[in-house]
């Protein structure tokens, strides 16, 4: 009888424990199926660019003389030596698309880490000091939102000059106005509460209320808002090369890979093909992963 009670008790409490905010967080994620199948390709790919150097069978930029638009392995007149095929110049395309998603994952991180840290520094100050702070920020913003996205990043690297580096920078304050908006937001949603007024009582200064208070609190919107501008990013800068504007040839890059082989595409559909590919399924994965991280941290979207 002892030992039962003893039992029934360390259940009780087991279930009375409440759980970590992790694995309430993963709990509420693994639902969504969608969310953990974008999570998985998103660690294939990262993957993929972590050790793309020897993953891929050759070098992205050798050239072989003696198979020009050579198909696919499985397709007639493909060989498994070439497992994608190769290019009009005799590049094998596997180890390009490898490659590829080395740069789009460096060109991706790069663009959230710059968009993020100036949009929530520019939100943070919108949201804290407000009035004519507060209005010349959101103005600016808005101009920057009434803007076609893809435009005003062509506008930009037309005057700074077509590189990757500069290509990264013009979709960096493209994507900006999302994080800024975004960090208002919350930060004005977080000032009214108990905490911020109880932390303004005791003498803690503007900054410290901003970065040590606040902002922890503001982070969950600008998670799911830098996921979704990975995505973005990733998918501008592929428009970008495509346009010559961006990663500029032989670099490995899928939207350049497009621009070279858009002329082969009623004889060689690969070339074009699977370049695209890799840029639509990347891009999906971080869409999904989004949503998912949305729809796990927001409270009013848990079922």
């Amino acid at each position: 009888m002892r030992g039962d009670a003893h039992t029934d008790a360390a259940t009780l409490a087991s279930v009375a424990r409440p759980a970590s905010p992790l694995a309430e967080f993963w709990r509420d994620f693994r639902r969504n199926s969608g969310a953990v199948f974008g999570l998985t390709l998103i660690l294939v790919m990262v993957f993929i660019a972590i050790f793309a150097d020897m993953i891929a069978p050759y070098d992205p930029a050798e050239q072989f003389r003696d198979a020009f638009l050579r198909p696919p392995a499985w397709a007639e007149g493909g060989s498994s030596r070439f497992l994608f095929g190769t290019d009009d110049v005799g590049r094998d395309l596997f180890s390009r698309l490898i490659h590829g998603a080395r740069l789009s994952m460096i060109i991706g991180a790069m663009v959230v880490v710059i968009a993020l840290g100036a949009g929530v520094a520019l939100g943070l100050v919108a949201g804290f000091f407000g009035g004519i702070v507060d209005f010349a920020i959101m103005r600016l913003m808005d101009v920057l939102l009434t803007l076609p996205s893809l435009l005003l990043a062509i506008v930009i690297v037309a005057i700074l000059g077509p590189s990757l580096p500069n290509a990264m920078l013009a979709v960096s304050i493209v994507v900006l106005p999302n994080f800024a908006r975004v960090t208002r937001a919350a930060v004005i949603g977080e000032l009214s509460k108990d905490y911020v007024t109880a932390a303004r009582a005791v003498g803690a200064s503007r900054l410290r209320l901003m970065f040590r208070t606040v902002l922890p609190n503001c982070l969950g919107p600008v998670i799911v808002q830098a996921s979704l501008g990975f995505s973005d990013a990733i998918l501008d800068a592929a428009a970008l090369g495509f346009l010559g504007l961006g990663a500029q040839p032989p670099t490995p890059e899928w939207g350049t890979m497009l621009a070279d082989s858009l002329q082969f595409v009623e004889r060689a559909w690969w070339v074009v093909t699977l370049p695209g590919l890799a840029i639509f399924v990347t891009v999906l994965a971080f869409n999904l992963l989004g949503d998912g991280l949305r729809d796990a941290i927001d409270p009013k979207l848990k079922t």
